[in-house]
């Protein structure tokens, strides 16, 4: 198996807690930014953590929780009962320097991303964006910018989410943020959540980069998440499966500048 696909641990608690240090592989040696950890409770279950020199953005996939900032409450959050809802995601931001607490009201799905904080804003509950439509024809797919650059809302961190219809690609053409000259392009390591509908479903993510030195074609399954510290990394959602990710992206600069793969422009150009 690909040293690039993490498969969850378990099927309820924390099934993912990747961190800057257990994320360094062979495959990618140099990863120094983004974090990834995910938990399913049980209604009444808790989740609690200190953020370090982390900031931290929560978002609850689907549920609901009563999500805390240390002693301050911030209410119970969630609508979206079932991801493929496509309804708004409840989020939260938690600066680094604090604690974040997280009681189950539902049954729930938290992620939990994070990157390097410097402690530039407070904990809040988020408003995210509406849903907007990328990609034309099979290459649709549907977006809540949660937390992009154009929203002043993080130090470091960028995360977004995507429904990909049954048949579609996303992430395509294939695109790359692995170099650090802005603003042609940022540095950005990049975490992807995978989930399908129906769950017994399976998608397809390829990370490659240009001059072959990494190239990595993986099948991924309901809550596996795969991990790209550089190259292209186009998905495919097979007929009969609708899929959803949960990108986290950071690295140096909070910008997010990238460059498609240079054989496949063509087809951005044409759509355009």
């Amino acid at each position: 198996m690909s040293e690039l696909l993490i498969k969850p641990c378990g099927t309820t608690g924390k099934l993912h807690d990747i961190t800057v240090e257990n994320a360094r592989t062979a495959k990618s040696p140099d990863w120094s930014y983004v974090g990834f950890g995910l938990y399913r409770l049980k209604a009444g279950e808790r989740a609690e953590e200190a953020t370090g020199d982390r900031e931290v953005i929560l978002v609850l996939v689907e549920g609901k929780a009563e999500i805390a900032a240390g002693d301050a409450s911030l209410g119970v959050l969630g609508e979206r009962m079932n991801v493929f809802e496509r309804k708004k995601p409840a989020c939260a931001y938690m600066p680094n320097g604090s604690r974040w607490t997280a009681i189950a009201a539902t049954d729930c799905t938290l992620a939990v991303c994070t990157a390097p904080g410097k402690g530039s804003h407070e904990a809040r509950v988020l408003d995210v964006p509406d849903l907007v439509t990328r990609g034309k024809g099979v290459n649709t797919r549907y977006i809540f910018p949660i937390a992009m650059e154009e929203s002043n809302v993080a130090d470091s961190l960028l995360v977004t989410e995507v429904f990909t219809p049954a048949g579609n690609w996303s992430s395509y053409p294939p695109h790359r943020h692995d170099e650090d000259r802005f603003p042609e392009m940022t540095y950005l390591e990049e975490t992807y959540y995978h989930r399908l509908n129906p769950d017994q479903g399976y998608g397809h993510q390829r990370v490659f980069t240009e001059d072959g030195t990494l190239d990595e074609t993986m099948s991924v399954s309901n809550h596996d998440v795969v991990l790209v510290p550089k190259g292209h990394h186009p998905c495919a959602a097979p007929y009969g499966y609708d899929m959803y990710y949960l990108n986290v992206m950071a690295g140096p600069l909070r910008k997010w500048r990238f460059q498609n793969h240079p054989d496949h422009d063509w087809i951005a150009k044409r759509d355009a």
